[in-house]
This record gives C-alpha cells, sequence and structure tokens, in this order.
C-alpha cells in the first residue's frame, strides 16, 4: 500500500481524517497523512493523533518507511498504541509547518540569486542554507540579501505541476540540485513555480505567494572547499 500524501496538494491543510494502518512502538502509518515526511533538506513534520476515545499521541517526527511508499510518524516510545483501522484525526504542529514553508520558499529564489550548480542544503525553523558550486569566491552577502528582498517583494506566486518522467529528462537544465537528484520512476515528477522567477523539480512545501516569506537575510558566506560556498539566510 501507499500512504496519500495530502500535504502535496494543499501544504495550507491543518488537519485531516486518517487510518491506521499499522501501529508499533516505531511510529504509526496511516492510510493518508498531511506531515510532511523528511526529505529534500526538509524535516518531518510534528504534530498529534487525535484517538475515537479523545486522547492524544503525540507524533515526534515524520519519515518515509523502508518501502518509500508508507509514511511513519514516530512516537514516544512508551504511547498507547491505537488499533488497526481505528479513525484518527491528525493535527499538524502549524507554527513550525509555515516556518519551514517560508525559508524552503526563500531558498528556491536563493538560487535564482546565485544560478550555480547546489550541492547541498538544510531547511530550519526559520533559517536555512544551500551549498554551490561556485567556481570563484568574491560573493556579497549584502547584495545577495537585496536580489533575496526584491524578489520577495514582488509577492510572485507560487504553484506546482506534475510533468512526465520523460518531460524532466529532455529538460536536464530544470534540476539545480547535484547532490539531491528528484525521483524518476514512478512516471511523473512535482514542479515547484515560482511566477517570472524559478522553475525547479520538488517534493517539499512552499508558501502560495513569495510575499509570505517576510524579511530574509543572508547572515554568512562560508568556504567548505575550493569551489563550495555555503550561503546562510534566516528570516524575521
Amino acid at each position: 500500500m501507499s500512504t496519500e500524501l495530502l500535504f502535496r496538494d494543499d501544504a495550507y491543510l491543518r488537519e485531516a481524517e486518517a487510518r491506521i494502518v499499522a501501529a508499533e512502538e516505531a511510529g504509526l502509518i496511516l492510510d493518508r497523512t498531511l506531515f510532511y515526511a523528511q526529505g529534500g533538506g526538509q524535516p518531518g513534520d510534528r504534530g498529534t493523533v487525535l484517538r475515537e476515545d479523545g486522547s492524544e499521541i503525540a507524533v515526534l517526527d515524520t519519515v518515509y518507511g523502508p518501502d518509500k511508499h508508507t509514511v511513519l510518524h514516530r512516537i514516544a516510545p512508551n504511547a498507547a498504541l491505537p488499533v488497526l483501522g481505528e479513525r484518527v484525526r491528525l493535527v499538524l504542529d502549524w507554527p513550525l509547518r509555515l516556518a519551514r514553508m517560508r525559508v524552503h520558499t526563500a531558498l528556491h529564489l536563493l538560487s535564482v540569486a546565485l544560478p550555480y550548480p547546489v550541492t547541498g542544503g538544510a531547511i530550519g525553523d526559520g533559517e536555512g542554507r544551500l551549498d554551490f558550486d561556485i567556481p570563484d569566491a568574491g560573493l556579497d552577502k549584502e547584495a545577495v540579501t537585496a536580489r533575496l528582498r526584491e524578489m520577495i517583494a514582488q509577492d510572485a506566486a507560487v504553484t506546482t505541476r506534475w510533468i512526465s518522467d520523460e518531460a524532466l529528462l529532455a529538460n536536464p537544465g530544470l534540476v539545480k540540485t547535484m547532490s539531491v537528484k528528484p525521483p524518476i520512476g514512478t512516471g511523473r515528477v512535482r514542479l515547484v513555480a515560482i511566477d517570472g522567477l524559478d522553475l525547479q523539480p520538488c517534493g517539499g512545501t512552499h508558501v502560495a505567494r513569495t510575499g509570505e516569506i517576510g524579511v530574509a537575510t543572508v547572515t554568512a558566506i562560508e568556504k567548505k572547499g575550493k569551489q563550495n560556498r555555503r550561503v546562510r539566510l534566516s528570516l524575521a
């Protein structure tokens, strides 16, 4: 079976009904989820599972199962386990998710401000970073910050669409990341478009418009090798 990924269609969904498919100390597997599973530099979501009897189970982290088709909701080792088939309500830790959505979208814009191959990245709860393969140094924090803020101020729409594996292979320039490749083999790949600014494969969650990012600042540019530069940003 596969877990239906509700966050792919609506990143703003905060609550949803689901059914327990598997329950063990390692965590819970549901038929559907709004919790983002760790991947692409974005951490897994946290939140709460509300049971039919009114009790709550805290979700500490969310990851993909070994089969990559199901999502494992990690819980405390001593948590009381629900029964198979039980209907539950999922409640997302929304402030945490929104902070990560803002950062993730800001990092897409950073890849526009610095049009170099991306060798790595990480998304935090109010900050993030990208690593770039840049032959020459000399990057200016203030100049990159100014470009970021200019794009954010455009309040451009952020949308998603799907293309076939074949279409992606025919357009390799869409892929900016060197370290993480888009998943090929399911027949389709999800694209995230920032109107007039960016288009790239991505399975993460994003805000609906760049204006929701708020004030972004490049806080550091670090040398991580002969041609590798780590660029850090934070949000107000």
